[in-house]
């Protein structure tokens, strides 16, 4: 089974890519990160991780919890509240996201793993890992091909997430709350450097696609990734890793394997570039 990671920026359609995904004539299983992270904070549930973020957070942040829901009593997390603690560049904030990521990231793992076995005893071909920080988690090791979603200009990432919270979040966020949560994660430049530089091989693939134009456009270079990623696999070589559940753990293994080589070797590259950078 192929697992494809699909990431990009903060509002440059990898949403939107997931569905188109998850549609005919694709049809696939989607393992979606941001839900996973979001049923791992939930109050009430033995393997959440609210307590530890009510017990870091909660003394600091006095906004952090909504008021108690009418028909559970349960409070939930404030999550625009939380996102300002936490978004942002200043040592403070990067201090307080590394500690909700320590957190919240076993807690999705183990729930992506497990949706990534049942999805393979079910026989699918491939399932893909919609997951934001793909790269900054290091669930990429896991993947035998990426897609990601950019845009070229910071300014339509700007207008869609200001856009966006008008419709979901109650329009509260400002220009500059839009511009902090955009430059706390990777940048797409990055993204799109770390693709052509570790995922460029004759078997593990990576492709961006590029969200600048209508859903049309972004349907048809969808359509074309896929034509590729499904090169040379079909129902035969499905059935044969489901049979061999050995071999297919060794293979796994190879992947991981394969995939930490080559990020390590293109970080050694790059590290002369940071340090002259600083």
């Amino acid at each position: 089974m192929l697992l494809i990671g699909l990431t990009g920026s903060i509002a440059t359609g990898k949403s939107t890519v997931s569905t188109l995904l998850s549609a005919p004539p694709h049809s696939l299983p989607i393992i979606d990160a941001d839900k996973l992270a979001r049923d791992a904070v939930l109050p009430g549930v033995r393997t959440s991780g609210y307590d530890a973020i009510v017990r870091y957070f909660g003394p600091s942040t006095p906004d952090l919890l909504l008021p108690p829901d009418p028909e559970t009593g349960l409070q939930h997390l404030n999550r625009p509240a939380l996102g300002r603690r936490v978004f942002g560049t200043d040592p403070e904030k990067q201090k307080d996201r590394k500690v909700l990521n320590e957190i919240i990231h076993p807690i999705v793992r183990r729930l992506m793993i497990w949706n990534v076995l049942k999805y393979w005893i079910t026989g699918h071909w491939a399932v893909v890992l919609d997951v934001p920080l793909l790269f900054e988690s290091g669930f990429d090791l896991l993947c035998g091909g990426v897609i990601v979603v950019g845009v070229k200009s910071q300014e339509t990432q700007i207008e869609r997430l200001l856009a966006r919270d008008k419709l979901t979040g109650g329009g509260e966020m400002t220009k500059e709350d839009a511009v902090k949560r955009i430059n706390s994660q990777m940048t797409i430049a990055e993204k799109v450097e770390r693709v052509e530089n570790c995922w460029n091989g004759p078997r593990r693939k990576g492709y961006v696609v590029w969200n600048d134009g209508s859903k049309e456009e972004l349907a048809v270079q969808v359509d074309e990734v896929m034509k590729k990623f499904k090169q040379g696999r079909g129902n035969v070589y499905t059935g044969f890793w489901i049979a061999m559940p050995v071999w297919t753990a060794m293979r796994a293994m190879l992947v991981v394997l394969g995939n930490w080589y080559r990020r390590r070797e293109y970080l050694k590259r790059k590290a002369p570039v940071l340090k002259a950078k600083i």
